[in-house]
């Protein structure tokens, strides 16, 4: 055994080879790309790996490892667990053979999501069992604990980290060596592995007898745990535990209850746990779900408990909790004097806020401002997706008028346009996620006859989650060499009128192939390629002449980029910023910016 001090995703990644793994699958996403790109970092002879298109491929590819017995790991971020839930659910029904752990990590804030969407109502619509760490290094422990509940009853089990255990830093003690496990392979059965409704209607039976049996086996387990002996108790889950413990320390006879299995709920333990205890506060993230679930418990064993929460007034309904939250909430439950934190702050001048910006030098910005210039004048809609081209909304580009998820831009700009076809629709869609789940909403404008401009915007790497690689970089986490996967001959393959690759750094060509698809009817591409600078980190920075300066800032007006600054009047450029894309120079109308060594 070593210690290695890991993030959150690394010490569950580090519990999935701990217990064997055999396929590791998933799509990045925020807080839970790490995992994936933490095993792929460690020896892993007999573990395969992949990121898959999107979440659906990903829990399919992971089903079949665990039809053959192996033990199989599926990781996404609470969105995708939407996009992956149609294999799920049917997933429940028919169960397993070997062990098939879904990590879907929640993003309470929500701090880089669309939506707060809590994975434990997920499960349980799924009736299937989930684990919710307080720690990394639970996290650690109960992926390995996850594995042998999914082959102790043949189903999938969902870990549920949130941001604050995903990202949080520890010290793991972990095995010197690892040994993915053996496995007996596939035996073919149709009456266990094809989905039908009979066994459907059979299964369902099943799995509900069983939850009663996985509540009762939680209700040993070593992670749901009882401290204090006071009438008043508090119960906390995930990360929201560590925040109450923390506090409580200075109160060890308050009751402290851990749920760390909220689904299907102990009910043994929690009836011992609250043996008699007269008030509790459910102190928890998300949706009242701990809540919800005492509550019937309650009423079940009628028990003359008051149960106080989010659904109370008690605990805020929505966002994240932290310790000076818990500090207050808790102090209000048990009628102290609210204590300070310690912490001095006073003098602490507060950061700035800095909304969220496209890189300095980023192509994308270049993209968005000559669809810009070439439609100024014109009515259009422009349908923003999920990524870093979210952030063509910021001022002054303001070029994003709807984002909703995944894929939704190409489609969405089917709707405004069968709704208004006197305005040009445009989408706009990264290369990751035209692969993910843009390809449908193309050949759906093609088949219904859309006219719209689909703008593909190709940095050749998935950017906002850390720049993992996709279908058109041409590599793959096995190190595999792979042939790349042509946006152009897809979108030519499913009938677009017109296909056409450009880089948004030559304006005036982009500007003018904006014009041109604008004019023509049905499904018109335009694929802007151009890396990302990030992965490139060009050395070269452009400088203004400060002796040709007008001082008419449109360089700064009009594309924003965050090397460009105001001072005295006149526009200067932070060479520590500027990646030197050229843009505000195409811009300047008395020619006063120029590369540095010019």
């Amino acid at each position: 055994m070593s210690k290695q001090y890991v993030m959150g995703n690394g010490a569950i990644a580090l519990g999935a080879l701990a217990a064997g793994v055999n396929l590791v699958s998933g799509y990045p996403g925020t807080p839970s790309s790490e995992i994936i790109e933490t095993v792929a970092k460690y020896p892993h002879e007999g573990t395969y790996l992949e990121w898959s298109i999107n979440e659906k491929a990903a829990m399919e590819v992971a089903a079949a490892a665990a039809y053959c017995g192996a033990r199989a790991m599926v990781t996404m971020k609470q969105v995708g667990l939407n996009v992956a839930s149609d294999p799920l659910m049917s997933l429940a029904y028919v169960g397993v053979k070997g062990g098939m752990v879904v990590v879907s990590a929640d993003d309470p804030g929500p701090i880089s999501s669309q939506t707060e969407q809590d994975t434990r109502r997920f499960a349980e619509f799924a009736r299937i069992p989930v684990f919710d760490p307080s720690s990394p290094e639970e996290a650690f422990e109960m992926a390995q604990d996850a594995f042998r509940y999914s082959e102790k009853y043949k189903t999938p089990v969902i870990l549920r980290p949130t941001t604050r255990i995903d990202h949080a830093y520890a010290s793991i003690d972990i095995p010197d060596r690892f040994q993915a496990k053996e496995f007996e392979g596939f035996v073919k059965d149709s009456k266990k592995w094809v989905i039908f409704p009979r066994l459907s209607f059979r299964n369902h039976a099943m799995i509900e007898k069983r939850n009663i049996g996985i509540g009762e086996d939680f209700s040993s387990y070593r992670f749901n745990t009882v401290s204090g002996s006071s009438e008043k108790a508090v119960i906390a889950t995930g990360v929201s535990y560590a925040y109450a413990r923390e506090f409580l320390k200075e109160y060890p006879d308050i009751r402290l209850i851990k749920i760390s299995t909220p689904y299907p709920l102990p009910e043994s333990f929690l009836r011992r746990a609250l043996e008699g205890v007269d008030e509790v506060l459910c102190f928890e993230e998300l949706s009242p779900y701990i809540e919800e679930s005492l509550l019937k418990f309650i009423g079940k064993h009628h028990l003359p408990i008051t149960v106080r929460g989010k659904l109370s007034g008690d605990v805020p309904p929505s966002g994240e909790n932290d310790a000076d939250s818990a500090r207050t909430i808790i102090s209000r439950f048990l009628g102290l004097e609210i204590a300070e934190s310690g912490v001095d702050l006073s003098g602490v001048p507060s950061s700035p806020m800095r909304p969220p910006v496209l890189c300095a030098g980023c192509p994308h910005r270049a993209s968005f401002y000559a669809v810009k210039r070439a439609l100024k004048g014109r009515k259009a809609y422009f349908c923003g997706d999920i990524g870093c081209y979210t952030l063509g909304n910021a001022m002054p580009l303001d070029m994003v008028d709807t984002c909703l998820c995944m894929g939704a831009g190409v489609t969405m700009a089917q709707g405004f346009n069968h709704m208004d076809e006197d305005a040009v629709a445009v989408s706009f869609i990264g290369d990751s996620t035209f692969f993910a789940s843009g390809i449908t909403g193309v050949v759906n404008a093609v088949y219904n006859a859309a006219d719209m401009i689909v703008c593909v915007l190709d940095n050749s790497t998935t950017a906002m989650t850390g720049h993992q690689p996709h279908p058109g970089t041409g590599r793959n986490l096995m190190k595999t060499p792979v042939e790349k996967i042509s946006i152009e001959k897809i979108l030519l393959a499913v009938g677009a009128e017109k296909v056409v690759t450009v880089d948004p750094l030559d304006l005036d060509l982009a500007v003018a192939t904006v014009k041109e698809c604008a004019e023509l009817k049905g499904v018109k591409a335009i694929i802007f390629k151009s890396p990302c600078v990030a992965i490139t980190k060009p050395d070269r920075t452009m400088r203004v002449d400060s002796g040709k300066c007008i001082g008419c800032l449109r360089c700064i007006r009009e594309i924003g980029c965050p090397a460009l600054s105001p001072q005295g009047g006149m526009a200067v450029i932070n060479e520590n910023l500027c990646t030197g894309c050229g843009l505000c120079r195409k811009l300047c109308p008395v020619d006063a910016i120029g590369g540095a060594s010019e």
